[in-house]
């Protein structure tokens, strides 16, 4: 019998969509940040119309690189976490990469981590936390855990349906949408609802607002949920200008420099990176001009106009300003990630487990934005590492990245990204003659073109930076009398099958583009011959 399981991957693009539209019910700055984002991703595609001949994007191609989603919660119980596992199984959404929050210097939280998405081509992605109460001295420890254990995030609806789903291999149409259901009227849904006051003024009070988020909640409620953008700091200044902390004329300033900035940067494996819709045949098709400062002028002037409307009067709403720094490497540095934020709002909740419940206010929820550069090989990390200890200690270093070459073949020269290859039509339609293995002297010579791949992870230094600009606190210390330590083994053992090692994961797609580039070329055996494959 033919089964009718809707595709995991159909599935989750329904859980993300369902997902914005929560939280934007809930969180009215976070609609209109999208609009932000949006008018800015149009604009930028104009500019690069512009500079490039023959480009261009269309509404359906552009919403679907605006629809992809990064969200972030945080989770009490072991049992909770692999519930949640299990739940975005079901959306084909794997772990991956262990991230150790408790010990990341002067920003640590009581948190451990790992980042759910689809291992190939992900769209969408959530950060996942899981609070260590062992961080904590033994009674604190023990009111969190006594005030945990009563709660229930998982209906036996959500239960069944996540059990049906492992024991059939997937859901029809009616249990996937109900899936979807249970996560935004339940699992992720914001209610404002808090219990144990006493508790929750001592965790704060202590510094570990985090895990007075986590404990004092009925639900794993989204923290945020970030859209992608095609240039971060051109948004993150449209941000602060229509939130009152820039005016007109100091947008279209910066805005100006941006641009000029970006023209000098982008090129052919820019494009790339930023539109998976577009091949290495379109992309080489397209004329590359520099765009003249009247245009670039007249384009800035277009877009200042396209965000100064009524609607887009981010001032007029309640709000805490946005963030001081862009977390990640400078710009121009195509590595990893940047990520910046509007700060966490101030927003009602109620006690509900006092008479009469008790009304204040909390501040937990916030406007990510990102945008995705190279994945670093381990020398790239590394490097990236030395440089990111190097700025932390001299913040007044003027360029505390040069060690990054600007361009991708720079850094793929010196082996600090990973790309996938693939033979020129030219190479495959003659006799190329292979009879080496060296991949940049083969793309010099027109035999291979590669296309750098995407980071799609996270960066606990950054995620920090955000979390502690978010928290007005940066950075907790364990107060057990033994500061515990936490492991990747102990992650897996808590949710029952291996985390993806995302390093390897890279490697692996890099060594198989390979492998089939020499192969197309008649030269497969030079990898055996020279150890590679």
């Amino acid at each position: 019998m033919t089964n009718h399981f809707v595709d995991p991957i159909t599935m989750q693009h329904s859980l993300f969509a369902e997902l914005s539209r929560m939280f934007g019910s809930e969180v009215p700055l976070y609609d209109k940040s999208l609009e932000v984002n949006h008018r800015c991703n149009r604009f930028l595609i104009e500019f690069l119309a512009a500079g490039f001949e023959g480009f261009s994007v269309s509404d359906e191609q552009l919403r679907a690189t605006s629809r992809e989603r990064h969200g972030a919660i945080r989770i009490g119980r072991e049992d909770e976490f692999r519930w949640i596992t299990r739940y975005f199984a079901c959306f084909g959404m794997e772990p991956h990469n262990f991230y150790d929050m408790t010990s990341i210097g002067a920003k640590s939280q009581p948190v451990i981590a790992t980042a759910f998405r689809s291992a190939v081509d992900p769209e969408n992605r959530v950060f996942s936390s899981l609070l260590r109460t062992d961080y904590f001295d033994d009674e604190t420890a023990r009111r969190v855990e006594g005030l945990l254990a009563t709660r229930n995030v998982f209906s036996e609806r959500a239960r069944t349906l996540v059990e049906r789903c492992e024991a059939q291999g997937g859901l029809d149409e009616a249990d996937a949408r109900a899936l979807v259901e249970e996560g935004t009227e339940r699992i992720f849904k914001w209610t404002g609802e808090a219990r144990d006051r006493a508790l929750y003024d001592d965790l704060c009070g202590a510094g570990f607002k985090i895990a007075a988020d986590i404990a004092c909640f009925s639900s794993h409620h989204l923290n945020h949920l970030t859209p992608n953008t095609l240039c971060i700091d051109l948004y993150s200044d449209a941000m602060k200008w229509r939130l009152g902390l820039l005016d007109r004329g100091e947008f279209v300033d910066r805005a100006d420099r941006t641009l000029a900035f970006l023209d000098g940067m982008v090129d052919a494996d820019w494009l790339l990176l930023h539109f998976r819709h577009l091949g290495h045949d379109e992309v080489d098709a397209y004329v590359r001009r520099p765009v003249s400062d009247h245009r670039r002028a007249e384009l800035v002037s277009q877009l200042a106009d396209a965000l100064d409307i009524p609607e887009l009067d981010l001032a007029a709403l309640p709000h805490n300003g946005y963030k001081d720094k862009t977390e990640g490497p400078d710009p121009g540095v195509q590595i990893l990630l940047r990520q910046d934020a509007y700060r966490a709002l101030t927003e009602p909740i109620r006690f509900v487990d006092e008479d009469p419940p008790f009304d204040t206010a909390h501040t937990a929820r916030f406007g990510e934005i990102e945008q995705r550069f190279y994945a670093t090989t381990p020398a790239g990390r590394t490097l990236y590492d030395e440089c990111l200890a190097d700025q932390t200690a001299s913040p007044e270093t003027p360029d505390p990245f040069a060690s990054f070459p600007a361009t991708l073949p720079e850094l793929l020269e010196r082996g600090l990204v990973y790309a996938t290859y693939e033979p020129t039509a030219e190479a495959c339609s003659g006799n190329a003659g292979v009879e080496s293995t060296d991949v940049m002297q083969l793309m010099r010579d027109g035999v291979l073109r590669r296309r750098g791949l995407r980071y799609e992870d996270f960066l606990p230094f950054s995620a920090a930076g955000i979390f502690a600009s978010n928290l007005d606190q940066y950075g907790t210390e364990s107060t057990a009398q033994e500061r515990p330590t936490y492991t990747r083994e102990q992650m897996e053992a808590v949710i029952g099958r291996p985390i993806i090692d995302t390093d390897q994961a890279y490697r692996a797609m890099q060594d198989a583009s390979l492998v089939s580039a020499f192969r197309s070329l008649g030269a497969e055996h030079l990898l055996d011959t020279d150890g590679n494959g």
